[in-house]
């Protein structure tokens, strides 16, 4: 887990942020009705003190659907982890990606459009770039794709893409080839799980562009 992370508390005994659940709780705790969230980061804390607390709160605006599943071997999505998906219009396309928290649906990282990419292309960035994010937080929270793809190319530390290097796509592939470079010179303890679409539904960083 993070070493640090800071709770805001839009209703409590005194509302704002706070460094750490031990401080949290002194807000919360025997308080009727208290609202309050966990974040990674004091920006991204900050950010939902200032908007609507529904956003962030079970059940409220950004909140992936409820998730059924009858599958004991399946289980449920671990909370604290990062979801991450790809958005392409073609394929090849216009393509961007992003990361989200599982629990809330906060959106934590959205990168593109770029010009020309594929889903499995933005599919190994976002898992990527979820990796180097969480490992600047020192955090060992799991990561959820639901591209077996993307997965498989991070295992193996390579790409096999039918993308022709072009000067449309360039950038795309400076990326690429940064997101390479980072898996060789770097290790991380975050586990990079599928995410169970048939069971759990759509994965909470979807576009909803189907």
């Amino acid at each position: 887990m993070a070493k640090s992370k800071y709770y805001v508390v839009w209703q409590g005994k005194n509302p704002g942020i706070y460094k750490g659940w031990a401080n949290c709780k002194s807000q919360v705790e025997g308080f009727a009705g208290a609202q309050y969230k966990g974040f990674p980061t004091l920006t991204l804390a900050s950010s939902a003190w200032n908007d609507d607390p529904r956003k962030y709160l079970k059940g409220g605006l950004n909140s992936p659907k409820k998730i059924l599943c009858t599958n004991p071997l399946i289980g449920v999505p671990v909370p604290d982890s990062i979801c991450v998906d790809a958005a392409c219009s073609g394929n090849p396309g216009v393509l961007e990606y992003r990361g989200v928290d599982t629990e809330s649906g906060t959106e934590l990282f959205r990168i593109g459009p770029f010009p020309e990419g594929t889903v499995n292309l933005g599919e190994f960035l976002g898992i990527v770039h979820a990796l180097a994010y969480l490992a600047k937080l020192n955090s060992d929270w799991p990561i959820y794709s639901d591209s077996r793809t993307a997965i498989a190319w991070i295992r193996k530390k390579a790409i096999n893409t039918n993308l022709v290097l072009s000067p449309k796509n360039k950038a795309l592939f400076d990326l690429v080839e940064r997101a390479l470079r980072w898996l060789h010179e770097n290790q991380w303890p975050n586990k990079i799980l599928k995410w169970e679409t048939k069971y759990w539904g759509e994965i909470p960083a979807d576009f909803g562009r189907k």
